[in-house]
């Protein structure tokens, strides 16, 4: 049994080596079939995100493997060529940007990434989607055999168990996610029956939006200078596009604004505002100004019932949730270690189960063969004395047992290469 990972993450390479090395939706399932139709023995998952780009393998060792190497640091320089070749590179230009890992280093590193343990922002929730959906890709596709199923699915585990026990994922830390899922729910109990407003159409605004969307917010209404723009996130996000000179109308119906503008001026003075606020009957309004430079005058903020928030509020808040995910980091990571632990001796055991079943077979198999041929050339052996014979028999076999099977269970908390070593020799020495 052998475990690889090959791959570049972005603290490793550069942004441009990752986008030369990414798949696209297409060509994974090109890249896991081509693989497998070469290695057919071999289990693999390819992970292709913006910040990651990695190659999960793993192979049970015996039987026909078509040439792929016996040993997992082999086994990698097969992947870097691979990755290398689909991409049309050479593989001395990518090798040395790649991380390797095999054994259980490989595992870790699984259960590292699918927790956002190893991400740019710790906690991020969006990665455990990503390994989860590249693990049903490659089910989808018949790369994924036993090994990586275990794998994978522990990691899954993981992942629910670090977020039950620890407040790691909790803590919101874009400034999108804090406007919606922090500010906006201080002000309103539900959302399901309010009104958002966002003007601007940027890369921001589409992910404020997405987050609106997952919050269940009620409506959405869109306004942006360009029209084609608003209409394309409108269509998106079933929101509802509105032209630029509606925005005083659609205020008054808001029950929150989130505005992201490039404008070098306030977009809303706090004059124009007021001719509006009365409209309102005073309703609590949530003004989230995410701009820079800004689009709310300062001064709207006095007004009854107008919560205005700036950007820098809500960079304060995701620092905090920021530091409180960084304190929660060392007890994460211990969970992953105590899961890995438990992953490695599970696979151990399975691995050991199956050489016990083996050898156990072949032994009994010669005792019986010997027990027969002693017993037919000693046909006037008693019933009793049959019996005797087979208990020392048995005695004598599970004496010569023990001391195999004693190491097997020793050496099971001793790494999945050493392990793997020790059942091959067992094999080799007793012909299983």
């Amino acid at each position: 049994m052998i475990w690889m990972a090959v791959g570049c993450r972005y603290k490793e390479a550069s942004l441009e080596l990752r986008e030369r090395l990414t798949f696209s939706s297409a060509q994974v399932p090109q890249a896991l079939t081509e693989l497998h139709r070469r290695y057919p023995q071999l289990e693999v998952v390819i992970l292709s995100t913006c910040n990651r780009v990695e190659i999960y393998a793993a192979m049970e060792l015996g039987g026909e493997t078509n040439d792929f190497p016996k040993t997992a640091m082999e086994g990698t320089d097969v992947l870097v060529n691979f990755l290398a070749e689909f991409h049309g590179l050479k593989p001395e230009a990518i090798a040395p940007y790649l991380f390797r890992k095999t054994g259980r280093d490989v595992v870790e590193h699984l259960f590292l990434v699918a927790s956002s343990l190893d991400s740019i922002v710790i906690g991020e929730g969006q990665i455990a989607g990503q390994v989860r959906a590249a693990y049903e890709l490659a089910v989808d596709c018949g790369t994924v055999g036993p090994l990586l199923h275990s794998a994978f699915q522990r990691a899954a585990a993981t992942v629910k168990k670090i977020t039950t026990e620890t407040p790691i994922h909790k803590y919101r830390t874009s400034v999108a996610s804090v406007a919606v899922s922090c500010f906006a729910r201080q002000i309103f109990e539900r959302l399901s029956k309010k009104t958002a407003l966002v003007i601007g159409a940027g890369q921001m605004a589409e992910e404020t939006l997405r987050y609106l969307r997952d919050e269940g917010i009620g409506r959405i209404l869109i306004i942006n200078r360009s029209a084609e723009k608003a209409e394309r996130l409108a269509d998106e996000f079933n929101g509802t596009p509105l032209p630029w000179d509606k925005m005083d109308e659609a205020m008054v119906q808001a029950d929150m604004v989130i505005s992201l503008t490039g404008a070098t001026e306030p977009v809303v003075t706090l004059a124009r505002f007021k001719t509006q606020v009365a409209k309102r009957d005073y309703r609590p309004l949530l003004i989230l100004d995410l701009a820079v430079p800004r689009d709310f005058e300062p001064a709207i903020a006095a007004i009854p019932n107008v919560y205005l928030y700036t950007v820098d509020d809500l960079q304060r808040v995701c620092d905090e949730n920021q530091a409180a995910r960084n304190q929660a980091y060392p007890a994460a990571r211990a969970l992953i270690q105590q899961e890995l632990e438990h992953f490695v001796l599970d696979a151990h055991h399975r691995k050991s189960a199956r050489v016990i079943v083996q050898l156990h077979q072949r032994w009994h198999e010669i005792k019986e063969a010997e027990r027969e041929r002693l017993f037919s050339k000693l046909p006037e052996l008693t019933e009793h004395e049959k019996q005797t014979i087979d208990y020392t028999l048995e005695r004598i076999l599970n004496k010569l047992l023990h001391t195999p099977l004693e190491s097997l269970h020793e050496e099971a908390g001793g790494g999945m290469e050493h392990q793997q070593n020790l059942l091959n020799a067992i094999r080799r020495l007793f012909d299983i």
